[in-house]
């Protein structure tokens, strides 16, 4: 009798706990799938920093809201061990560094500690501070060190499925080096300016005069000519000539009339304006292509001869000094021209115009990566030539960059910005 009591109170307890564990089990698979639950989010195109939990219109500019689509989680790996197989097939006996960020906690609020980045040594194991994950490589690549590593990204890396992405219209295109030809153009006028044929007359009776007077027995006399010849020379380098052209005329003696009237056949010279920024283009010597209102179908050829010293303040241009085969004797003083310039800049990293994204500050690409990733990209850039930018930092040859589409990418890494410091804020609080 007692035994049978034992094995029925033995059944009861089994009983009693295999039903506990069930409904424990139960409670957290439904407590699971409330967390995994998320609210729908709507936010506002123009202004993405702007959300709500429901639709209806932004109180800023009456816009309608935008469901946001969840994000696709990509799972993180362990790859403690990576790292350094990929050191060690590189060059061990050689230092190598990687340039890492955790990607599960990659917050783009200025000095967040959620922000992680480290550099990895051979057999080094390094662990986010937030989450503590071992900091995996992202893109395999081995920087030796006192190199200069690869570009990377400067701000929030988003995430837009390539379905969206064909859905807005975003394009891409290689980023690499081409050849740039830059072409200046520039108003002018052809030459009439006596003051600068006196200038040089005066020049030239001062130097005859200083080699009249060189024996004489008086200094204060070879002194004076000798100021004289220096203040005039002084004159003509404000009045724009060149050192080259000062030297010919001291050799020649002999004044450009064609400054006030040009003869028959006689070359004239050509006054044009260069803006300040594109001065440092330009240089002695190099051909210019005139063209005048008066003969649209005529193009005359002419050389660089002289670049004023000296900006204009109001217009802030440079005045050059070209000097224009007139055959023909068609150019005649006073008349308007147009100049063009065209400057070889040799073969240059570029990338379309269209791929920037100008602030007024800052200059931004976005580069496309694997699985819908955009890198958001500071770059620095040179010139503008028919529609490219020279790329001086900030990409490397062979990136992807989005050349359509960038203000919605844009748009959509502020908001996943402004959520992220949101939830940021909220973890910092509990």
């Amino acid at each position: 009798m007692r035994r049978s009591k034992v094995i029925l109170f033995t059944i009861l307890i089994l009983f009693i706990g295999g039903f506990a564990f069930t409904v424990s089990g139960c409670g957290k698979s439904q407590d699971k799938g409330k967390i995994g639950k998320a609210r729908d989010v709507y936010y506002c195109p123009m202004h993405p920093t702007y959300t709500s939990d429901r639709p209806g219109d932004c109180p800023i500019c009456n816009m309608k809201f935008v469901k946001k689509e969840a994000e696709r989680e990509k799972p993180i790996k362990n790859d403690g061990h990576k790292g350094h197989e990929i050191a060690a097939q590189g060059a061990p006996a050689e230092e190598k560094t990687f340039e890492e960020v955790c990607i599960e906690h990659s917050c783009t609020m200025n000095n967040c500690p959620m922000l992680v980045r480290a550099t990895i040594k051979p057999g080094e194991r390094v662990l986010c501070p937030v989450c503590g994950e071992v900091i995996s490589t992202t893109s395999g690549k081995v920087v030796e060190i006192g190199k200069k590593p690869a570009a990377g990204p400067t701000g929030p890396t988003v995430m837009i499925s390539p379905e969206k992405q064909q859905l807005i219209g975003v394009t891409t295109g290689p980023v690499g080096r081409r050849e740039l030809e830059k072409t200046i153009r520039a108003s002018g006028r052809i030459a009439y300016d006596p003051e600068l044929v006196v200038t040089q007359e005066e020049f030239i009776q001062a130097i005859n005069n200083e080699e009249k007077i060189k024996d004489s027995p008086l200094q204060y006399v070879i002194d004076r000519a000798k100021s004289l010849t220096s203040a005039a020379r002084q004159k003509l380098r404000l009045l724009g000539m060149s050192e080259e052209q000062i030297l010919s005329l001291e050799k020649t003696r002999k004044s450009e009339t064609t400054l006030y009237l040009p003869g028959k056949g006689e070359s004239v010279w050509a006054y044009i304006s260069i803006y300040e920024y594109e001065i440092g283009l330009i240089s002695i010597g190099q051909p210019v292509e005139i063209e005048a209102v008066a003969y649209p179908r005529d193009v005359f050829k002419g050389t660089v001869m002289a670049i004023n010293p000296v900006l204009d303040p109001m217009t802030r241009t440079n005045q050059a000094r070209v000097e224009v085969k007139n055959e023909e004797n068609k150019l005649k003083p006073e008349m308007f021209v147009k100049a063009r310039i065209k400057i070889s800049l040799g073969e240059k990293l570029a990338v379309p115009e269209t791929a920037i994204l100008d602030t007024g500050i800052r200059k931004i690409v976005y580069v496309s990566r694997e699985n819908g990733m955009l890198e958001s990209r500071d770059i620095k850039t040179g010139l503008k030539v028919d529609g490219y930018y020279e790329v001086l930092e900030g990409l490397d040859e062979g990136d992807i960059v989005v050349t359509s589409g960038n203000f919605l990418i844009d748009s959509e890494s502020r908001l996943k910005s402004a959520a992220a410091g949101e939830a940021g804020h909220k973890q910092h609080g509990q």
